[in-house]
């Protein structure tokens, strides 16, 4: 097997200019799972210690370039060393109900709600929040230049790995352990075979399109109660004080990512 050949090492430049600029507290934002057809969509927010130069910091990789291995061995140490990390989880029942670009700025405001620590800026991977308070900036490729983003990239990925690994194991046949709920030929064989599971998002096109196909009939009922254990509250306040400016900073209109899912998802 080859190895990954690995882009450039995301850096600080990013922090290091918004620390110099007043912030102290600096949340980068990433997500997985918004191209799959079952499972949840995870995000996850990462606060690093600044200044720092830990030596792992050069292993740091959009999670997508990491072999699974080196994303666990990095989740490990992100996990113990970052000022604070958050994780938001919003299942496939809501991203059926408000599309999947909502449900996934949802995880991501649920994410920074359940940072232990406000941040006071936030720099998130193509999208940004309207409905947060907190200053932020939508970045693109930010998983692929950003230490806190990439970080977060980390997290939410092998948090939602674990999770699939687990459905695996509730709902045996699809295979969510190898192919984690993404649109494989083996999974959509599967699916042909077995009908959609209670954690299929039963509006994503090529799942919709394939029931259709199957029967006239309504699409099938799986959304029972899968997600019972996670998180389906409200919309989270974001962190419900508004984080101040640093004064030497204008105040500017934040420009909202485009940020839509990939072609036919939905």
């Amino acid at each position: 097997m080859k190895e990954r050949t690995l882009s450039q090492c995301p850096t600080l430049d990013e922090e290091d200019k918004l620390k110099s600029q007043g912030y102290e507290l600096i949340a980068g934002i990433d997500e997985v799972g918004r191209g799959a057809l079952a499972g949840p969509v995870v995000a996850s927010a990462v606060i690093l210690p600044h200044p720092a130069k830990l030596p792992w910091f050069g292993l740091v990789r959009d999670s997508k370039e990491l072999d699974s291995r080196k994303r666990e061995f990095l989740f490990a140490l992100i996990s113990k060393e970052a000022v604070a990390v958050g994780i938001g989880i919003i299942p496939s029942q809501v991203i059926d109900s408000v599309n999947i670009l909502k449900a996934t700025k949802l995880a991501m405001m649920q994410a920074v709600e359940k940072l232990p620590k406000q941040p006071s800026f936030l720099i998130i991977d193509r999208v940004t929040l309207s409905q947060c308070p907190i200053p932020q900036r939508g970045i693109t490729r930010g998983d692929k230049l950003c230490l806190s983003i990439a970080c977060a990239s980390i997290i939410a990925k092998v948090t939602r790995d674990r999770m699939m690994e687990e459905f695996d194991r509730i709902y045996p046949g699809y295979g969510f352990a190898q192919h984690k709920g993404y649109g494989t030929g083996s999974h959509m064989s599967c699916l042909q075979k077995l009908g959609p599971s209670p954690i299929h998002r039963l509006y994503f096109a090529p799942v919709k399109n394939l029931m259709a196909s199957r029967s006239s009939g309504p699409l099938a009922s799986g959304h029972s109660e899968p997600f019972a254990s996670f998180h389906t509250e409200p919309l989270p306040s974001c962190h419900s004080e508004r984080a101040k400016r640093p004064k030497n900073l204008t105040q500017g209109k934040l420009r909202e990512g485009s940020g839509d899912g990939p072609p036919g998802s939905w």
